[in-house]
C-alpha cells in the first residue's frame, strides 16, 4: 500500500500579516510571484494568493494585481495550483456614537464585487468564507444570501471554491448550501484552527469538525500563530491536507522569524515525510481536487 499523498498549501502573504512585523513578507506582485514559485520549489502544490498596494504595503483587491501575480507564475510554472482570496470585503466596524453607521476600517462590499476578479482571471481555486464572528475588536460578515451571491459569480467562473471554514455553525451553513444546490457537494473544506471566537487548535476541535463533513469531501486544516506546525502534524494524523504560509503566522521557532514562505514549506513537508506520508505535486493534487491542466 502507497503512502496517501498530502496536498501542502501556502498562504503567502494574506490580509492581516503587516510588512512592519516580517521585512521578507511579499508584497508586490513579483515579490508574490518569487515567494509562490520559491514554495511551490519547496514543496507546495497549491499557493493561496492576497495582494497588497505596492506602494502602502496594505491589503487590495486591484484586479491588475492579481493578474500581474498570476501571469509572473505561469511564465515560470504551468502546474501550481492557484488559489485566489474572495475574503476581502466582508469586514464591518460599528460605530461608536451610531453602531448602524460604519465606523473607519470598515471594508463590506457588494458580495459580486468580492469575486468580480475570480470571473476575470478565473484561477484554479478561490477561497469562500462562510463565517460571521467577532474578530479582533471587528466583525466579519457573511450571510446566507450573500454566500449564495458569490457562489453563484464563482460557479459561473467555472471555478472550485475552497470553503473556509473557522467554526461549526460555518459547516451546517454550507451543507445547507449543498443540500439546496448552491454548492457542489461534497465539497473542498479547510479547517481555519486557533482564530480567537472561532475553532481552538485542538486534536478534539479538528476531530469534531471533521465529524461534520460530508462523506468523501476532500478537506485541510492549518493553525495560526504557534499553532501552525502543530496542526500540520493533527492534520495529516486525522486524514487531511495541510497548509502554512506568512498568512498563517512568521516565525519558524518560538521568536525566530522564519526566512521565507518556502522555508515553512519545508518545515511542513519534513513533518508529512516524517509521519511517514508522501507530499502531492502539484500534478497529483489536481488529479486529488478534479482539476483540469
Amino acid at each position: 500500500m502507497h503512502a496517501r499523498k498530502t496536498i501542502i498549501t501556502c498562504a503567502v502573504t494574506g490580509n492581516l500579516t503587516k510588512p512592519e512585523q516580517h521585512p521578507a513578507l511579499p508584497v508586490t506582485p513579483e515579490q508574490i510571484a518569487a515567494a509562490s514559485l520559491d514554495a511551490a520549489r519547496a514543496g507546495a502544490a497549491v499557493v493561496h494568493i492576497h495582494v497588497r498596494d505596492p506602494q502602502t504595503g496594505r491589503p487590495s483587491m486591484d484586479i491588475a494585481l492579481y493578474a500581474e501575480v498570476i501571469e509572473r507564475i505561469r511564465a515560470v510554472n504551468k502546474d501550481l495550483i492557484i488559489n485566489l482570496t474572495t475574503g476581502p470585503g466582508g469586514r464591518f466596524i460599528p460605530g461608536d456614537e451610531n453602531p448602524r453607521l460604519a465606523a473607519a476600517g470598515t471594508t463590506l462590499m457588494r458580495p459580486e464585487d468580492r469575486v468580480e476578479h475570480i470571473l476575470k482571471l478565473r484561477p484554479d481555486i478561490c477561497s469562500l468564507d462562510l463565517n460571521t464572528m467577532n474578530s479582533g475588536g471587528d466583525v466579519v460578515i457573511n450571510t446566507p444570501k450573500n454566500v449564495t451571491r458569490m457562489a453563484a459569480v464563482i460557479r459561473e467562473a467555472g471555478v472550485k471554491p475552497e470553503l473556509e471554514i473557522f467554526d461549526s455553525g460555518d459547516m451546517h451553513l454550507a451543507r445547507d448550501l449543498i443540500n439546496a444546490g448552491v454548492l457542489d457537494g461534497p465539497g473542498l473544506w479547510t479547517f481555519v484552527m486557533g482564530v480567537k471566537y472561532g475553532f481552538s487548535a485542538s486534536p478534539e476541535t479538528l476531530l469534531y469538525a471533521r465529524s461534520l463533513l460530508p462523506s468523501d469531501a476532500t478537506w485541510a486544516a492549518f493553525g495560526v500563530g504557534r499553532f501552525e506546525f502543530p496542526m500540520v502534524a493533527q492534520a495529516w494524523l486525522a486524514g487531511g491536507h495541510v497548509r502554512v504560509g506568512l498568512e498563517d503566522n512568521i516565525y519558524i521557532s518560538k521568536g525566530v522569524l522564519a526566512e521565507s514562505n518556502a522555508a515553512l514549506v519545508e518545515r511542513a513537508r519534513d513533518i508529512v515525510l516524517s509521519l511517514g506520508g508522501e507530499q502531492a505535486s502539484a500534478q497529483e493534487a489536481r488529479e486529488l481536487l478534479g482539476l483540469s491542466q
